[in-house]
């Protein structure tokens, strides 16, 4: 039996949308793929509407089962998904790379966060897909 390859969601701070990316990761696509996020700075904690949002839409607590973490604290990485950085993306080795061109939505309201969580749904959902059609070479 095959490994589930192991994707992460990186941005500069992990803080906002790679921690949302990984908790609808291993929401929706837990059967396919190994979910992580990580940055190359850290912030002090998760960001609290980041937090409240995803506890409201989907009960998932990401306090309770996840953290801030550097690049350098994941395993060897099969799938980079890149968030959409304003400045130059931190570097990962991995078999293949994404850039989901997400805005940030922290300092902004809920609306905004919507926006976002919803893409970030609907991009877990299609990288799941294209991973289980073999879209995406691993080996």
């Amino acid at each position: 039996m095959n490994q589930k390859p192991k994707v992460a969601f990186i941005c500069v701070h992990n803080s906002c949308r790679s921690q949302m990316a990984e908790a609808l990761g291993k929401h929706f696509a837990g059967d396919v793929f190994e979910s992580y996020s990580a940055g190359t700075e850290l912030k002090a904690h998760i960001n609290p509407d980041a937090v409240r949002l995803i506890q409201e839409c989907y009960g998932i607590d990401m306090e309770e089962t996840q953290h801030v973490k550097l690049l350098e604290e994941l395993p060897a990485i099969d799938v980079v998904v890149k968030m959409g950085c304003n400045v130059v993306c931190p570097f990962l080795p991995s078999k293949y790379e994404e850039d989901w061109g997400l805005d940030d939505p922290s300092g902004q309201g809920d609306e905004a966060f919507q926006l976002v969580i919803d893409q970030i749904e609907r991009n877990v959902k299609r990288l799941a897909q294209n991973i289980k059609d073999d879209a995406i070479k691993r080996n």
